[in-house]
Protein backbone atom coordinates (compact mmCIF):
# COMPACT_ATOMS: atom_id res chain seq x y z
CA UNK A 1 0.00 0.00 0.00
CA UNK A 2 3.24 2.49 0.31
CA UNK A 3 2.85 3.47 -3.42
CA UNK A 4 -0.63 3.89 -3.84
CA UNK A 5 -0.44 6.12 -0.10
CA UNK A 6 2.08 7.83 -1.31
CA UNK A 7 0.28 8.73 -5.04
CA UNK A 8 -2.74 10.38 -3.61
CA UNK A 9 -1.53 12.18 -0.90
CA UNK A 10 1.05 13.84 -3.16
CA UNK A 11 -1.30 14.53 -6.03
CA UNK A 12 -4.37 14.60 -4.40
CA UNK A 13 -4.58 15.45 -0.62
CA UNK A 14 -1.88 17.97 -0.86
CA UNK A 15 -3.19 20.00 -3.63
CA UNK A 16 -6.67 19.97 -2.30
CA UNK A 17 -5.42 20.71 1.37
CA UNK A 18 -2.97 23.59 -0.23
CA UNK A 19 -5.94 25.31 -2.47
CA UNK A 20 -8.28 25.16 1.06
CA UNK A 21 -5.78 26.67 2.80
CA UNK A 22 -4.87 28.75 0.77
CA UNK A 23 -9.16 30.43 0.75
CA UNK A 24 -9.31 29.98 4.65
CA UNK A 25 -6.34 30.93 5.44
CA UNK A 26 -5.15 34.93 6.63
CA UNK A 27 -1.97 35.74 8.01
CA UNK A 28 -1.40 32.36 9.17
CA UNK A 29 -5.19 32.19 10.70
CA UNK A 30 -7.63 29.79 10.02
CA UNK A 31 -10.75 32.04 8.94
CA UNK A 32 -13.66 29.10 10.13
CA UNK A 33 -16.33 31.63 10.27
CA UNK A 34 -16.18 32.08 6.66
CA UNK A 35 -17.79 28.66 6.25
CA UNK A 36 -21.05 29.82 7.83
CA UNK A 37 -21.08 33.13 5.98
CA UNK A 38 -20.60 31.74 2.56
CA UNK A 39 -23.39 29.05 3.02
CA UNK A 40 -26.18 31.35 4.80
CA UNK A 41 -25.46 33.60 1.27
CA UNK A 42 -29.06 33.20 -0.23
CA UNK A 43 -27.31 32.89 -3.65
CA UNK A 44 -25.07 29.57 -2.59
CA UNK A 45 -28.21 28.23 -0.78
CA UNK A 46 -29.99 28.24 -4.28
CA UNK A 47 -27.43 26.61 -5.72
CA UNK A 48 -26.70 23.85 -2.69
CA UNK A 49 -30.67 23.39 -3.34
CA UNK A 50 -30.52 22.81 -6.87
CA UNK A 51 -27.44 20.81 -6.93
CA UNK A 52 -28.65 18.32 -4.27
CA UNK A 53 -32.47 18.46 -6.53
CA UNK A 54 -30.75 17.54 -9.74
CA UNK A 55 -28.88 15.20 -8.65
CA UNK A 56 -31.90 13.35 -7.17
CA UNK A 57 -33.98 14.00 -9.98
CA UNK A 58 -30.98 12.67 -12.28
CA UNK A 59 -30.82 9.66 -10.49
CA UNK A 60 -34.41 8.53 -10.05
CA UNK A 61 -34.92 9.40 -13.52
CA UNK A 62 -31.67 7.16 -14.96
CA UNK A 63 -32.66 4.19 -12.70
CA UNK A 64 -36.19 4.13 -14.43
CA UNK A 65 -34.98 4.03 -17.45
CA UNK A 66 -31.62 1.72 -17.42
CA UNK A 67 -33.52 -0.96 -14.84
CA UNK A 68 -35.39 -2.52 -18.09
CA UNK A 69 -32.11 -2.47 -19.92
CA UNK A 70 -29.82 -3.88 -16.71
CA UNK A 71 -32.14 -6.80 -16.91
CA UNK A 72 -32.45 -7.36 -20.84
CA UNK A 73 -28.67 -7.52 -21.25
CA UNK A 74 -28.49 -10.51 -17.61
CA UNK A 75 -31.55 -12.81 -18.74
CA UNK A 76 -31.66 -12.00 -22.79
CA UNK A 77 -29.19 -13.48 -25.01
CA UNK A 78 -30.00 -12.02 -28.37
CA UNK A 79 -27.96 -10.74 -31.91
CA UNK A 80 -25.39 -7.80 -31.59
CA UNK A 81 -25.22 -8.17 -27.69
CA UNK A 82 -21.87 -7.54 -27.09
CA UNK A 83 -21.87 -4.52 -29.78
CA UNK A 84 -24.68 -3.01 -27.83
CA UNK A 85 -23.46 -3.36 -24.35
CA UNK A 86 -20.22 -1.52 -25.67
CA UNK A 87 -22.14 1.26 -27.10
CA UNK A 88 -24.11 2.05 -24.66
CA UNK A 89 -21.00 2.23 -22.44
CA UNK A 90 -19.94 5.14 -24.68
CA UNK A 91 -21.13 7.88 -23.46
CA UNK A 92 -20.00 6.86 -19.51
CA UNK A 93 -16.30 7.39 -20.93
CA UNK A 94 -16.94 10.51 -23.19
CA UNK A 95 -16.14 13.84 -21.44
CA UNK A 96 -19.12 15.18 -20.42
CA UNK A 97 -18.15 18.69 -22.09
CA UNK A 98 -18.73 15.95 -25.02
CA UNK A 99 -21.95 14.93 -23.65
CA UNK A 100 -23.28 18.46 -22.99
CA UNK A 101 -22.27 18.97 -27.49
CA UNK A 102 -24.04 15.91 -28.04
CA UNK A 103 -27.72 17.18 -26.63
CA UNK A 104 -27.15 20.78 -27.40
CA UNK A 105 -26.71 19.30 -30.83
CA UNK A 106 -30.05 17.48 -30.98
CA UNK A 107 -32.01 19.95 -28.25
CA UNK A 108 -30.45 23.44 -28.68
CA UNK A 109 -31.09 26.12 -31.13
CA UNK A 110 -30.81 24.73 -34.93
CA UNK A 111 -30.40 21.42 -33.57
CA UNK A 112 -32.05 18.49 -34.80
CA UNK A 113 -35.46 19.14 -32.76
CA UNK A 114 -35.55 22.75 -33.51
CA UNK A 115 -34.95 22.53 -37.17
CA UNK A 116 -37.64 19.65 -37.80
CA UNK A 117 -40.64 20.60 -34.91
CA UNK A 118 -39.27 23.83 -34.03
CA UNK A 119 -38.69 22.62 -30.30
CA UNK A 120 -35.82 24.06 -27.74
CA UNK A 121 -34.66 22.17 -24.87
CA UNK A 122 -31.10 23.68 -24.31
CA UNK A 123 -31.40 26.25 -21.11
CA UNK A 124 -33.60 24.16 -19.41
CA UNK A 125 -33.65 21.35 -16.67
CA UNK A 126 -35.06 19.19 -18.70
CA UNK A 127 -32.00 19.19 -21.17
CA UNK A 128 -29.54 18.57 -18.36
CA UNK A 129 -31.85 15.75 -16.47
CA UNK A 130 -31.64 13.91 -20.19
CA UNK A 131 -27.67 14.22 -20.60
CA UNK A 132 -27.06 12.98 -17.14
CA UNK A 133 -28.89 9.91 -17.88
CA UNK A 134 -27.22 9.76 -21.55
CA UNK A 135 -23.98 9.62 -19.32
CA UNK A 136 -25.12 7.63 -16.50
CA UNK A 137 -27.22 4.83 -18.37
CA UNK A 138 -24.15 2.46 -18.50
CA UNK A 139 -23.69 2.85 -14.66
CA UNK A 140 -26.94 1.45 -13.68
CA UNK A 141 -26.44 -1.30 -16.64
CA UNK A 142 -22.97 -2.53 -15.86
CA UNK A 143 -23.46 -2.51 -12.55
CA UNK A 144 -27.01 -4.11 -11.87
CA UNK A 145 -27.20 -6.22 -14.37
CA UNK A 146 -23.86 -7.50 -13.82
CA UNK A 147 -24.94 -8.73 -10.21
CA UNK A 148 -28.85 -9.86 -11.85
CA UNK A 149 -26.97 -12.17 -14.41
CA UNK A 150 -25.32 -14.15 -11.75
CA UNK A 151 -28.53 -14.70 -9.29
CA UNK A 152 -29.69 -17.91 -9.96
CA UNK A 153 -33.07 -17.82 -11.93
CA UNK A 154 -33.93 -21.11 -10.12
CA UNK A 155 -34.91 -19.30 -6.70
CA UNK A 156 -37.88 -17.26 -8.61
CA UNK A 157 -39.26 -20.07 -10.31
CA UNK A 158 -39.40 -21.84 -6.85
CA UNK A 159 -41.16 -19.09 -5.96
CA UNK A 160 -43.61 -18.83 -9.07
CA UNK A 161 -44.12 -23.12 -7.96
CA UNK A 162 -45.53 -22.44 -4.36
CA UNK A 163 -47.84 -19.94 -6.17
CA UNK A 164 -46.49 -16.66 -5.96
CA UNK A 165 -47.17 -14.13 -9.05
CA UNK A 166 -43.98 -12.89 -11.61
CA UNK A 167 -44.54 -9.50 -9.69
CA UNK A 168 -44.55 -10.96 -6.14
CA UNK A 169 -41.75 -13.51 -6.89
CA UNK A 170 -39.41 -10.89 -8.45
CA UNK A 171 -40.67 -8.64 -5.12
CA UNK A 172 -39.59 -10.58 -2.68
CA UNK A 173 -36.59 -13.16 -3.94
CA UNK A 174 -35.29 -10.79 -6.79
CA UNK A 175 -35.26 -7.42 -5.68
CA UNK A 176 -33.91 -8.42 -1.67
CA UNK A 177 -31.06 -9.58 -3.63
CA UNK A 178 -30.39 -7.12 -6.13
CA UNK A 179 -31.07 -4.07 -3.78
CA UNK A 180 -27.46 -3.74 -2.85
CA UNK A 181 -26.08 -3.87 -6.53
CA UNK A 182 -29.29 -1.10 -7.12
CA UNK A 183 -28.33 0.95 -4.23
CA UNK A 184 -24.50 0.97 -5.54
CA UNK A 185 -25.59 2.33 -8.72
CA UNK A 186 -27.71 4.84 -7.78
CA UNK A 187 -24.86 6.27 -5.34
CA UNK A 188 -22.61 6.35 -8.25
CA UNK A 189 -25.35 7.92 -9.90
CA UNK A 190 -26.20 10.43 -7.70
CA UNK A 191 -22.11 11.37 -7.20
CA UNK A 192 -21.63 11.86 -10.52
CA UNK A 193 -24.22 14.29 -11.35
CA UNK A 194 -24.13 15.93 -8.04
CA UNK A 195 -20.47 16.91 -9.48
CA UNK A 196 -21.52 17.91 -12.83
CA UNK A 197 -19.88 20.56 -14.63
CA UNK A 198 -19.41 19.97 -18.40
CA UNK A 199 -23.32 19.28 -18.85
CA UNK A 200 -24.70 22.10 -16.86
CA UNK A 201 -21.62 24.48 -18.25
CA UNK A 202 -23.29 23.85 -22.05
CA UNK A 203 -27.15 22.70 -21.32
CA UNK A 204 -28.18 25.04 -18.49
CA UNK A 205 -26.85 28.27 -19.37
CA UNK A 206 -26.56 31.00 -16.39
CA UNK A 207 -30.00 30.05 -14.99
CA UNK A 208 -28.54 27.16 -13.49
CA UNK A 209 -25.28 26.26 -11.82
CA UNK A 210 -24.21 23.45 -9.25
CA UNK A 211 -21.97 23.06 -6.39
CA UNK A 212 -18.93 22.22 -9.30
CA UNK A 213 -19.94 25.30 -11.62
CA UNK A 214 -19.73 27.55 -8.64
CA UNK A 215 -16.54 26.33 -8.02
CA UNK A 216 -15.34 27.30 -11.16
CA UNK A 217 -16.91 30.46 -11.20
CA UNK A 218 -15.46 31.80 -7.64
CA UNK A 219 -11.68 30.23 -8.98
CA UNK A 220 -11.41 31.29 -12.42
CA UNK A 221 -13.95 34.11 -12.96
CA UNK A 222 -14.29 35.92 -9.73
CA UNK A 223 -10.84 34.67 -8.09
CA UNK A 224 -12.54 34.53 -4.56
CA UNK A 225 -10.68 31.88 -3.78
CA UNK A 226 -11.94 32.06 0.46
CA UNK A 227 -16.00 30.98 -1.12
CA UNK A 228 -14.16 28.16 -3.25
CA UNK A 229 -12.65 26.55 -0.81
CA UNK A 230 -15.70 26.68 1.64
CA UNK A 231 -17.95 25.19 -1.23
CA UNK A 232 -14.55 22.37 -1.84
CA UNK A 233 -15.13 21.41 1.73
CA UNK A 234 -19.03 21.11 1.82
CA UNK A 235 -18.73 18.94 -1.71
CA UNK A 236 -16.35 16.84 0.14
CA UNK A 237 -18.18 16.52 3.32
CA UNK A 238 -21.13 15.34 1.02
CA UNK A 239 -18.57 13.15 -1.22
CA UNK A 240 -17.56 11.26 1.65
CA UNK A 241 -20.88 9.95 2.87
CA UNK A 242 -21.83 9.27 -0.12
CA UNK A 243 -18.77 6.84 -0.70
CA UNK A 244 -18.84 5.58 2.99
CA UNK A 245 -22.43 4.32 2.09
CA UNK A 246 -21.65 3.21 -1.11
CA UNK A 247 -18.46 0.95 0.05
CA UNK A 248 -20.83 -0.42 2.54
CA UNK A 249 -23.54 -1.31 0.32
CA UNK A 250 -20.42 -2.73 -2.21
CA UNK A 251 -19.34 -4.77 1.05
CA UNK A 252 -22.99 -6.14 1.01
CA UNK A 253 -23.35 -6.95 -2.46
CA UNK A 254 -19.96 -9.09 -2.26
CA UNK A 255 -20.58 -11.19 0.90
CA UNK A 256 -24.41 -11.45 1.13
CA UNK A 257 -25.10 -13.47 -2.29
CA UNK A 258 -24.43 -17.25 -3.46
CA UNK A 259 -23.73 -16.40 -7.51
CA UNK A 260 -23.77 -18.65 -10.24
CA UNK A 261 -21.73 -18.65 -14.05
CA UNK A 262 -23.56 -15.87 -15.69
CA UNK A 263 -23.75 -17.66 -19.00
CA UNK A 264 -26.15 -20.66 -18.04
CA UNK A 265 -28.81 -17.56 -16.88
CA UNK A 266 -29.85 -15.96 -20.17
CA UNK A 267 -31.92 -17.10 -23.13
CA UNK A 268 -33.50 -15.96 -25.76
CA UNK A 269 -36.60 -13.64 -25.48
CA UNK A 270 -39.91 -15.95 -25.01
CA UNK A 271 -43.05 -14.91 -25.87
CA UNK A 272 -44.77 -11.47 -26.61
CA UNK A 273 -43.79 -9.99 -22.81
CA UNK A 274 -40.19 -10.50 -23.37
CA UNK A 275 -40.16 -9.39 -26.63
CA UNK A 276 -42.11 -6.35 -26.26
CA UNK A 277 -39.62 -5.51 -23.23
CA UNK A 278 -36.82 -6.34 -25.61
CA UNK A 279 -37.92 -4.18 -28.31
CA UNK A 280 -38.94 -1.45 -25.86
CA UNK A 281 -35.12 -1.33 -24.75
CA UNK A 282 -33.77 -1.24 -27.74
CA UNK A 283 -36.31 1.78 -28.87
CA UNK A 284 -34.66 3.76 -25.48
CA UNK A 285 -31.21 2.94 -26.56
CA UNK A 286 -32.12 4.26 -30.25
CA UNK A 287 -33.74 7.15 -28.78
CA UNK A 288 -31.47 7.99 -26.03
CA UNK A 289 -27.90 7.16 -26.79
CA UNK A 290 -27.84 6.69 -30.65
CA UNK A 291 -29.22 9.87 -31.93
CA UNK A 292 -27.51 11.86 -30.12
CA UNK A 293 -24.49 10.40 -31.13
CA UNK A 294 -25.74 10.10 -34.71
CA UNK A 295 -26.26 13.69 -34.54
CA UNK A 296 -22.92 14.35 -33.32
CA UNK A 297 -21.96 12.78 -36.29
CA UNK A 298 -24.23 14.00 -38.62
CA UNK A 299 -23.28 18.02 -37.55
CA UNK A 300 -19.20 17.01 -37.68
CA UNK A 301 -19.99 16.71 -41.63
CA UNK A 302 -22.64 18.93 -42.55
CA UNK A 303 -20.52 22.04 -43.51
CA UNK A 304 -21.97 25.41 -45.28
CA UNK A 305 -21.65 24.02 -49.22
CA UNK A 306 -23.57 20.85 -47.98
CA UNK A 307 -22.22 17.49 -46.65
CA UNK A 308 -18.23 16.61 -46.63
CA UNK A 309 -15.25 16.55 -44.57
CA UNK A 310 -14.48 20.57 -44.38
CA UNK A 311 -15.11 20.77 -40.38
CA UNK A 312 -12.13 17.51 -39.99
CA UNK A 313 -9.99 19.30 -43.46
CA UNK A 314 -10.46 22.90 -41.01
CA UNK A 315 -8.92 21.52 -38.15
CA UNK A 316 -5.37 20.54 -39.80
CA UNK A 317 -4.53 24.30 -39.68
CA UNK A 318 -4.10 26.75 -36.82
CA UNK A 319 -5.95 30.02 -37.07
CA UNK A 320 -3.93 31.75 -34.58
CA UNK A 321 -7.40 32.25 -32.50
CA UNK A 322 -8.02 29.14 -29.76
CA UNK A 323 -5.02 27.08 -30.17
CA UNK A 324 -1.41 27.97 -30.89
CA UNK A 325 -1.07 24.75 -32.95
CA UNK A 326 -3.67 23.04 -35.53
CA UNK A 327 -6.99 21.61 -33.11
CA UNK A 328 -5.65 18.38 -34.50
CA UNK A 329 -2.97 18.07 -32.99
CA UNK A 330 -5.32 17.33 -29.56
CA UNK A 331 -5.67 13.76 -30.98
CA UNK A 332 -1.98 12.57 -30.46
CA UNK A 333 -1.79 14.68 -27.34
CA UNK A 334 -4.53 13.20 -25.94
CA UNK A 335 -3.36 9.71 -27.11
CA UNK A 336 -0.23 9.94 -25.70
CA UNK A 337 -1.47 11.51 -22.12
CA UNK A 338 -4.22 8.83 -21.98
CA UNK A 339 -1.50 6.07 -22.23
CA UNK A 340 0.85 7.42 -19.83
CA UNK A 341 -1.97 8.08 -17.58
CA UNK A 342 -3.03 4.24 -17.66
CA UNK A 343 0.49 3.44 -17.22
CA UNK A 344 0.11 4.76 -13.75
CA UNK A 345 -3.40 4.17 -13.37
CA UNK A 346 -2.77 0.40 -13.50
CA UNK A 347 0.26 0.54 -11.18
CA UNK A 348 -1.03 2.09 -8.61
CA UNK A 349 -4.56 0.70 -8.74
CA UNK A 350 -3.17 -2.82 -9.25
CA UNK A 351 -0.89 -2.33 -6.06
CA UNK A 352 -3.70 -0.52 -4.32
CA UNK A 353 -6.75 -3.66 -5.08
CA UNK A 354 -3.58 -6.50 -4.12
CA UNK A 355 -3.21 -5.06 -0.77
CA UNK A 356 -7.42 -4.69 -0.26
CA UNK A 357 -7.40 -8.13 -1.36
CA UNK A 358 -5.21 -9.43 1.68
CA UNK A 359 -6.07 -7.35 4.10
CA UNK A 360 -9.81 -6.29 5.97
CA UNK A 361 -8.66 -3.93 8.82
CA UNK A 362 -10.34 -0.70 9.32
CA UNK A 363 -7.39 1.24 7.59
CA UNK A 364 -7.34 -0.73 4.57
CA UNK A 365 -11.24 -0.24 4.22
CA UNK A 366 -10.86 3.69 4.87
CA UNK A 367 -8.23 3.55 2.14
CA UNK A 368 -11.08 1.41 -0.50
CA UNK A 369 -13.36 4.43 -0.13
CA UNK A 370 -10.21 7.06 -0.09
CA UNK A 371 -9.67 5.60 -3.42
CA UNK A 372 -13.23 6.68 -4.80
CA UNK A 373 -13.23 10.42 -3.41
CA UNK A 374 -11.52 11.75 -7.14
CA UNK A 375 -14.22 10.37 -8.95
CA UNK A 376 -16.53 12.95 -6.59
CA UNK A 377 -14.30 15.86 -5.50
CA UNK A 378 -14.09 18.65 -7.25
CA UNK A 379 -12.03 18.56 -10.48
CA UNK A 380 -11.60 21.94 -10.52
CA UNK A 381 -10.07 22.00 -6.89
CA UNK A 382 -7.65 19.29 -8.26
CA UNK A 383 -6.20 20.88 -11.09
CA UNK A 384 -6.35 24.81 -9.40
CA UNK A 385 -4.79 22.77 -6.40
CA UNK A 386 -1.93 21.11 -9.02
CA UNK A 387 -1.21 24.68 -10.35
CA UNK A 388 -0.60 26.45 -6.81
CA UNK A 389 0.84 23.19 -4.72
CA UNK A 390 2.94 21.53 -7.32
CA UNK A 391 5.44 24.44 -7.64
CA UNK A 392 8.58 24.12 -4.85
CA UNK A 393 11.04 21.23 -5.58
CA UNK A 394 11.07 18.38 -5.37
CA UNK A 395 7.47 18.25 -6.70
CA UNK A 396 7.52 21.36 -9.16
CA UNK A 397 6.07 20.11 -12.13
CA UNK A 398 4.29 22.86 -13.48
CA UNK A 399 6.11 23.10 -17.25
CA UNK A 400 6.40 19.29 -16.65
CA UNK A 401 4.13 17.34 -19.69
CA UNK A 402 3.49 14.92 -16.84
CA UNK A 403 1.25 17.12 -14.96
CA UNK A 404 -2.16 15.97 -17.25
CA UNK A 405 -1.36 12.24 -16.96
CA UNK A 406 -0.87 12.20 -13.47
CA UNK A 407 -4.50 14.60 -13.12
CA UNK A 408 -6.41 12.27 -15.22
CA UNK A 409 -4.90 9.26 -13.45
CA UNK A 410 -6.40 9.72 -10.42
CA UNK A 411 -9.53 9.42 -12.39
CA UNK A 412 -8.60 6.50 -13.69
CA UNK A 413 -7.23 4.87 -10.66
CA UNK A 414 -10.75 4.32 -8.91
CA UNK A 415 -11.77 2.24 -12.10
CA UNK A 416 -8.78 -0.33 -12.08
CA UNK A 417 -9.43 -0.96 -8.23
CA UNK A 418 -13.11 -1.36 -8.70
CA UNK A 419 -12.67 -3.96 -11.78
CA UNK A 420 -9.69 -5.72 -10.24
CA UNK A 421 -10.98 -6.22 -6.84
CA UNK A 422 -13.66 -8.67 -7.08
CA UNK A 423 -11.38 -10.50 -9.66
CA UNK A 424 -8.55 -10.72 -6.99
CA UNK A 425 -11.16 -11.66 -4.28
CA UNK A 426 -12.17 -14.62 -6.21
CA UNK A 427 -8.83 -16.38 -6.77
CA UNK A 428 -8.29 -19.11 -3.81
CA UNK A 429 -5.85 -18.13 -1.45
CA UNK A 430 -5.05 -22.03 -0.66
CA UNK A 431 -3.75 -22.22 -4.35
CA UNK A 432 -1.15 -19.36 -3.25
CA UNK A 433 -0.51 -21.15 0.10
CA UNK A 434 0.53 -24.34 -1.92
CA UNK A 435 2.87 -23.04 -4.70
CA UNK A 436 4.20 -21.13 -1.35
CA UNK A 437 4.87 -24.30 0.32
CA UNK A 438 6.25 -25.46 -2.64
CA UNK A 439 8.68 -23.28 -2.59
CA UNK A 440 7.59 -20.65 -4.65
CA UNK A 441 8.52 -16.45 -3.53
CA UNK A 442 5.61 -13.85 -3.42
CA UNK A 443 6.67 -12.66 -6.58
CA UNK A 444 6.64 -16.22 -8.49
CA UNK A 445 2.98 -16.88 -7.05
CA UNK A 446 1.80 -13.55 -7.87
CA UNK A 447 2.97 -14.26 -11.44
CA UNK A 448 2.27 -17.91 -11.75
CA UNK A 449 -1.15 -18.06 -9.50
CA UNK A 450 -2.61 -14.58 -9.55
CA UNK A 451 -1.47 -13.06 -13.09
CA UNK A 452 -3.08 -16.19 -15.29
CA UNK A 453 -6.59 -15.61 -13.14
CA UNK A 454 -6.83 -11.80 -13.41
CA UNK A 455 -5.07 -11.03 -17.07
CA UNK A 456 -8.63 -10.40 -18.44
CA UNK A 457 -9.31 -8.30 -15.66
CA UNK A 458 -6.16 -6.45 -16.10
CA UNK A 459 -6.59 -5.81 -19.86
CA UNK A 460 -10.54 -4.13 -18.77
CA UNK A 461 -8.71 -2.07 -16.07
CA UNK A 462 -6.16 -0.70 -18.26
CA UNK A 463 -9.15 -0.01 -20.91
CA UNK A 464 -11.31 1.40 -18.90
CA UNK A 465 -8.85 3.87 -17.33
CA UNK A 466 -7.44 4.49 -20.92
CA UNK A 467 -10.92 5.22 -22.03
CA UNK A 468 -11.83 7.56 -18.78
CA UNK A 469 -8.32 9.38 -19.26
CA UNK A 470 -8.82 10.38 -22.92
CA UNK A 471 -12.06 12.32 -21.77
CA UNK A 472 -10.85 13.61 -18.30
CA UNK A 473 -11.98 17.60 -18.35
CA UNK A 474 -12.05 19.24 -15.27
CA UNK A 475 -8.84 19.41 -14.01
CA UNK A 476 -7.08 19.11 -17.37
CA UNK A 477 -8.73 22.64 -18.51
CA UNK A 478 -6.78 24.19 -16.11
CA UNK A 479 -2.95 22.42 -16.35
CA UNK A 480 -3.35 21.23 -20.05
CA UNK A 481 -0.81 24.27 -22.04
CA UNK A 482 -2.03 26.18 -24.95
CA UNK A 483 0.28 24.36 -27.42
CA UNK A 484 -0.50 21.15 -26.32
CA UNK A 485 -4.56 21.05 -25.31
CA UNK A 486 -6.12 17.72 -24.92
CA UNK A 487 -8.95 16.53 -26.71
CA UNK A 488 -11.78 17.69 -24.25
CA UNK A 489 -10.11 20.91 -23.80
CA UNK A 490 -9.58 21.77 -26.82
CA UNK A 491 -13.97 21.12 -27.83
CA UNK A 492 -14.45 23.07 -24.95
CA UNK A 493 -12.65 26.42 -26.15
CA UNK A 494 -14.14 25.77 -29.73
CA UNK A 495 -17.60 25.62 -28.26
CA UNK A 496 -16.54 29.38 -26.22
CA UNK A 497 -15.90 30.77 -29.75
CA UNK A 498 -18.35 31.84 -31.90
CA UNK A 499 -18.90 31.27 -35.72
CA UNK A 500 -20.13 28.30 -37.55
CA UNK A 501 -16.90 27.15 -38.38
CA UNK A 502 -15.53 26.79 -34.67
CA UNK A 503 -18.94 24.90 -34.14
CA UNK A 504 -18.19 22.75 -37.05
CA UNK A 505 -14.66 21.87 -35.76
CA UNK A 506 -16.03 21.05 -32.08
CA UNK A 507 -18.10 18.68 -33.46
CA UNK A 508 -15.61 17.03 -35.66
CA UNK A 509 -13.60 16.56 -32.36
CA UNK A 510 -15.80 15.41 -30.34
CA UNK A 511 -16.97 12.52 -33.39
CA UNK A 512 -13.52 11.75 -33.22
CA UNK A 513 -13.21 11.30 -29.39
CA UNK A 514 -16.16 9.17 -29.59
CA UNK A 515 -15.16 6.99 -32.43
CA UNK A 516 -11.89 6.63 -29.90
CA UNK A 517 -13.65 5.58 -27.43
CA UNK A 518 -16.36 3.20 -29.27
CA UNK A 519 -13.38 1.23 -30.53
CA UNK A 520 -11.71 0.90 -26.83
CA UNK A 521 -14.71 -0.24 -25.74
CA UNK A 522 -15.29 -2.77 -28.49
CA UNK A 523 -11.98 -4.52 -27.86
CA UNK A 524 -13.08 -4.51 -23.96
CA UNK A 525 -16.09 -6.84 -24.67
CA UNK A 526 -13.88 -9.16 -26.39
CA UNK A 527 -11.49 -9.46 -23.43
CA UNK A 528 -13.90 -8.99 -21.12
CA UNK A 529 -15.86 -11.72 -18.83
CA UNK A 530 -18.77 -11.52 -16.52
CA UNK A 531 -17.25 -11.30 -13.45
CA UNK A 532 -14.47 -8.71 -14.44
CA UNK A 533 -15.35 -6.19 -11.83
CA UNK A 534 -18.10 -3.51 -10.85
CA UNK A 535 -17.97 -1.99 -14.29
Amino acid sequence: MALPVAFFAAFFAYPVAAIVARGLKVDEAWQFGRIAEVVGQPDIRHVLWFTTWQALASTALTLLIALPAAYVFARFDFRGKQVLRAVVTVPFVLPTVVAGTAFLALLGRGGLLDEMWGVRLDTTVWAILLAHVFFNYAVVVRTVGGLWSQLDPRQEEAARVLGASRFAAWRTVTLPALAPAVAAAALMVFLFTFTSFGIVQILGGPAYSTLEMEIYRQTSQIFDLSTAAVLTLVQFAAVGAILVVHAWTVRRRETALRLVDASGTTHRPRGAGQRALLGGVLVTIAALILLPLGVLVQRSLKGPDGYGFTYLRALTSADGGAFLVPPIDAVGNSLQYALAATAIAVLIGGLAAAALTRRAGRFVRSFDALLMLPLGVSAVTVGFGFLIALDEPPLDLRSSWILVPLAQALVGVPFVVRTMLPVLRAVDERLREAASVLGASPWRVWREVDLPMVRRALLVAAGFAFAVSLGEFGATVFIARPDNPTLPVAVARLLGRAGELNYGQAMALSTILMVVCAVSLLLLERVRTDRTGEF
